[in-house]
């Protein structure tokens, strides 16, 4: 029993250490900044909602208000949103974009966006969602989502704030700096990308709203980066040429 025990401890603490242990010293590839250099959502951020908040009561009724969107063309888009690994965030912005984003045809762009998805999703999230633990709408309610292959995965993670809104708004604000012209459709392609995460049960509104100003709060400490400026001048560059060559 004892030793069953320990085995378990430290299957816990080895979990926790990998999961502290990623940022850009283990996957360089996948982050620009180390889980030390991140913001604190946890400092940043107010506590959730009270269950017996009107904050909550609001959070209530947006989730019934999304439930009645997952059959609409705008309960499609909220499907496809929840796929931010892979090509799934370059793909979510082309149309925005004004510009296919993809690695053969903009690599820089590509890179830039892959790369710092985890710095907004992961680390900037980090802190606040492991301690509030927040459930999410979909196990509070016991009722599946608009996508329940995500569901037993995203269960056993906090809800508050939203990564995949903090990975679409920081995006949004990065690739409106590379076409600019473009402004006013690749924000509102950011903010949908939040909304997107309540129509489908994943997220309370809260969780959404909380996740926009980390978003924020990431690409300012982002610039201070030289690693991303530098990714970040590649793909400005990279737009520019592109862009004159029609």
């Amino acid at each position: 029993m004892k030793k069953a025990l320990l085995a378990s401890l430290t299957f816990i603490a080895c979990t926790q250490l990998s999961f502290a242990a990623k940022d850009v010293t283990t996957q360089p590839d996948l982050y620009f900044l180390q889980e030390s250099q991140s913001i604190d959502s946890l400092t940043l951020l107010p506590p959730p909602p009270a269950v017996d908040s009107i904050d909550f009561l609001n959070d209530k009724a947006q989730y019934d208000a999304g439930k009645l969107l997952r059959n609409t063309e705008r309960g499609k888009q909220a499907y496809n949103d929840a796929h931010v690994s892979g090509d799934g965030v370059p793909m979510a912005f082309s149309g925005a974009f004004g510009m296919e984003i993809t690695l053969d045809k903009t690599p820089e762009i590509y890179r830039l966006v892959t790369k710092m998805r985890e710095d907004a999703g992961d680390l900037a999230t980090r802190s606040a969602k492991e301690h509030y633990m927040r459930i999410r709408p979909f196990a509070f309610y016991q009722e599946d989502t608009c996508r329940p292959d995500e569901q037993s995965t995203l269960s056993k993670n906090g809800s508050y704030p939203s990564g995949h809104t903090t990975i679409g708004w920081a995006t949004a604000l990065v690739l409106t700096e590379i076409n600019p012209a473009r402004q006013g459709e690749i924000l509102k392609r950011g903010y949908e990308m939040g909304q997107s995460r309540v129509i489908c049960g994943y997220h309370w509104q809260s969780d959404v709203t909380a996740a926009r100003v980390v978003a924020s709060a990431i690409v300012a400490r982002l610039h201070a980066e030289p690693a991303f400026i530098e990714q970040l001048q590649k793909a400005k560059a990279e737009y520019q040429r592109l862009a004159k060559a029609g």
